[in-house]
């Protein structure tokens, strides 16, 4: 998801104006900026109906057992959420800026959104949804797993299994934050950033224990926590991409500047039937 190019005028404009308002100093005021004309529809990427092995035997004990999970079709954006996208929700809802709005390291337009909790995320997907028509929300765990796998069954990584640190640039990627969205190649079903760059907040609850009791179909995560989950890799770790199957979670009302997500959307027509 990646918003539309303002004129360069506009552009800085929107960044001037979001630097100059922190949450630490006052809610977002309305600056006139309409957003269903100037906000792009996300660009998603048809995600299919299947089965697929959830989880990994030698990854971290939240990871087993491997179990096989049905996913019904759905779709999900290409790329995180940018700043520029969030800079536009900040001010046409009037919501408190992530606390590292102000901070240098994030201000390229096209940057994955850091410091978001779970509940600014649900938010924005909320408005998304007004102003675009359709019914936006946050992917399910499994979604994303299924999702950053691209229909390869198997492999540990969105590109397949060579090492992070062989990937390219790595070394010279992520030194102070995240990178702009997609720059580098997308995973087999169209996805950039699917490991890399930020977590990313998924809908679940999140349970260390929950793959033992699971639904085979869509599961969705427990019914109650005190942790949300959350997928992918992050800038300002030691190392800087995740497997596919590997898992984490904070309490969401926590902003951390390696937090991001993308949004998800289910299909429109009536759900299939598995086989």
């Amino acid at each position: 998801m990646v918003a539309q190019v303002l004129p360069m005028e506009e552009s800085a404009m929107l960044v001037s104006t979001a630097k100059s308002m922190s949450e630490a100093q006052r809610p977002f005021e309305k600056n006139g900026i309409h957003a269903s004309s100037r906000l792009a529809k996300p660009t998603m990427a048809a995600i299919p109906e299947g089965w697929f092995a959830m989880g990994c035997e030698s990854g971290r004990d939240d990871e087993k057992p491997m179990h096989r999970v049905w996913i019904d079709r759905f779709e999900l954006a290409i790329y995180q959420v940018t700043r520029a996208e969030y800079g536009l929700f900040l001010g046409e809802t009037r919501r408190l800026a992530p606390p590292f709005w102000d901070d240098p390291n994030f201000q390229e337009p096209q940057q994955a959104v850091v410091g978001p909790s779970w509940f600014d995320a649900v938010a924005f997907c909320e408005w998304l949804s007004t102003i675009a028509g359709r019914t936006y929300r946050l992917p399910t765990e499994a979604e994303w797993e299924r999702a950053a796998c691209g229909g390869v069954e198997g492999q540990l990584y969105s590109w397949g299994d060579t090492a992070p640190e062989k990937l390219p640039d790595y070394a010279r990627r992520w030194k102070s934050g995240p990178e702009a969205v997609g720059r580098y190649a997308p995973n087999p079903y169209g996805l950039f950033n699917m490991g890399d760059n930020v977590h990313e907040w998924c809908a679940d609850w999140y349970d260390a224990h929950y793959y033992e009791r699971s639904a085979e179909r869509n599961p969705g995560g427990p019914a109650e926590g005190s942790r949300r989950a959350s997928r992918g890799g992050s800038w300002r770790h030691q190392i800087k991409a995740s497997r596919c199957a590997a898992r984490s979670s904070i309490p969401p009302e926590f902003k951390y500047a390696d937090y991001g997500f993308r949004v998800a959307r289910s299909e429109a027509t009536a759900a299939r039937t598995s086989p």
